[in-house]
């Protein structure tokens, strides 16, 4: 099991990345997949998860309606649309595979996202 993060960087507030998680190794299609972060002397904190055929996806509320979390089964894919970005976001982002609510088996070696003025 493979999976690798991309498309971190540095951002001021209010701007716009998008994450990628390319996955292989397993059937990607067949697991729901999620976004961790960890901030700078915090503990992982769960961001959002996404099931198997896309169609239900899950948000904290620190992030709902700010963050949208989509997947490409087709490119073994996953993403994560960071719009509205604040300094509170800033973090090292990971994708996991997922097995049940907050349990994870599989992590990327993850992506910095840092939101600065």
């Amino acid at each position: 099991v493979q999976l690798v993060e991309s498309g971190g960087g540095m951002v001021q507030p209010g701007g716009s990345l998008r994450l990628s998680c390319a996955a292989s190794g397993f059937t990607f299609s067949s697991y729901d997949m999620s976004w961790v972060r960890q901030a700078p002397g915090k503990g992982p904190e769960w961001v959002s998860t996404i099931v198997t055929g896309g169609g239900i996806t899950y948000y904290a509320d620190s992030v709902k309606g700010r963050f949208t979390i989509s997947r490409d089964n087709a490119k073994n894919t996953l993403y994560l649309q960071m719009n509205s970005l604040k300094p509170e976001d800033t973090a090292l982002y990971y994708c996991a595979r997922t097995l049940i609510t907050y349990e994870y088996d599989y992590w990327g070696q993850g992506t910095q996202v840092t939101v600065s003025s």
